[in-house]
């Protein structure tokens, strides 16, 4: 018995013995596959996917047309220099059509189910006032590209904008127009049920009294509103040396239109809604004088910027305006932030490096952020003559 007893536990230390080394000798034992220090980490090659919420349709629609054409030629430069550290950008488009309950849908996909790292949009300020919430109580950066009303960034930490706020515009384009026409009184017109058109009308308000100029009549209109005689009848009655409208590009050219048939010959002053091209295919010669401040002008002489006009030209037979301008900007910026180590793929990091971005050279000049994600930068005001933006010097 004693014999079979030592029989047995030898032959238990050989059994224990041979499934020690075969885990050690096994190759790819789970000892192995376990990363060392100093071990290359597998780098992804995945798409870094980015939402888009734009107005691709209704009657904003050439917002958001120029909006992602500014996207797509920069998305392409990336990619054809090699993306993000190897990675291409794929963009997910979503048509909010400027409705503030299909950008919060349009941005509760992109999050939930599409997975992107960050949404750049939506179009109108009062879609970003909606669907910004959803994103930031997600913990995920949305841009804005297009939104000037005032409050954008103080949204929440993870909403950006780069598109410079009315707050800092509509002053600079006061200025400007008193210093050229010297007017004392101005008319303002606006549309009264649009988020954007009325802070900028409140933006003006500000502006003319700072600068010392009496308001003698105020008028509202409706976003698709086709007539506005009758505000016109009475804007003439008071005799304005001037005239501020804060109005999208439709409204603001058939108002146009019918000031000039009502014999209303004032110097005219746009929101950020008469930077479209739009306006002068509408208006035609009634858009000539008007003036709007922009931080983007196409005549700039800077090689980035002829570049890109060049580039838009060539694929789409007309001039960048500034939408398109701040879109490119946009993409690049955010493209800068993934470069940051952990940012491509982690949206915490991402915020952090968005927030940190600063002297950013874009088409539309030196750009950073501020401490509540707004833009800080320098407006240009122009002037539409024979049909095309001027820069007013």
């Amino acid at each position: 018995m004693l014999f079979g007893k030592q029989k047995k536990f030898l032959l238990l230390i050989v059994l224990a013995l041979f499934v020690l080394a075969a885990a050690g000798c096994g190759g790819g034992g789970q000892a192995e596959q376990q990363e060392k220090p100093g071990d290359a980490k597998e780098v992804s090659k995945d798409p870094i996917k980015v939402g888009v919420v734009a107005v691709m349709s209704g009657d904003g629609a050439g917002y958001g047309a120029a909006i992602k054409a500014g996207f797509e030629i920069k998305r392409d430069e990336i990619n054809e220099a090699g993306g993000i550290n190897g990675r291409p950008i794929e963009l997910v488009l979503e048509d909010s059509g400027g409705d503030k309950n299909e950008a919060i849908n349009a941005v509760q996909k992109l999050i939930n189910k599409d997975q992107v790292l960050a949404i750049l949009g939506p179009t109108y300020s009062g879609e970003m006032f909606a669907a910004g919430p959803i994103a930031d109580q997600a913990g995920v950066v949305i841009m804005g590209t297009s939104n000037t009303a005032a409050g954008i960034g103080e949204i929440g930490p993870y909403v950006f904008r780069n598109s410079v706020p009315e707050s800092v515009v509509i002053p600079t384009t006061v200025a400007k127009a008193k210093e050229k026409h010297g007017f004392t009184k101005v008319a303002l017109m606006y549309s009264q049920n649009n988020d954007f058109t009325v802070s900028g009308a409140q933006t003006f308000e500000q502006a003319l009294k700072d600068q010392g100029v009496e308001i003698v009549e105020t008028q509202t209109f409706n976003d698709g509103d086709t007539n506005f005689q009758a505000q016109l009848t009475k804007v003439a009655a008071a005799k304005p040396d001037a005239l501020a409208v804060s109005a999208l590009y439709k409204e603001a050219s058939l108002l146009l239109v019918q000031a000039k048939q009502q014999g209303l010959d004032v110097p005219v002053m746009g929101g950020n809604g008469f930077n479209s091209p739009q306006l002068m295919e509408i208006a035609g010669d009634a858009a000539e004088g008007v003036m709007v401040g922009s931080p983007w002008f196409t005549g700039k002489d800077d090689p980035k910027v002829q570049s890109f006009v060049q580039k838009y030209n060539d694929l789409h037979d007309q001039n960048p305006d500034q939408f398109a301008a701040q879109a490119y900007d946009a993409l690049g910026i955010i493209a800068e932030a993934m470069t940051t180590e952990g940012a491509a793929d982690d949206r915490d990091k991402f915020r952090d490096a968005m927030a940190a971005i600063k002297d950013y050279e874009g088409v539309t000049g030196v750009f950073s952020f501020d401490e509540n994600g707004n833009p800080v930068m320098k407006a240009t005001v122009l002037e539409v003559v024979d049909g095309k933006y001027t820069e007013v010097k």
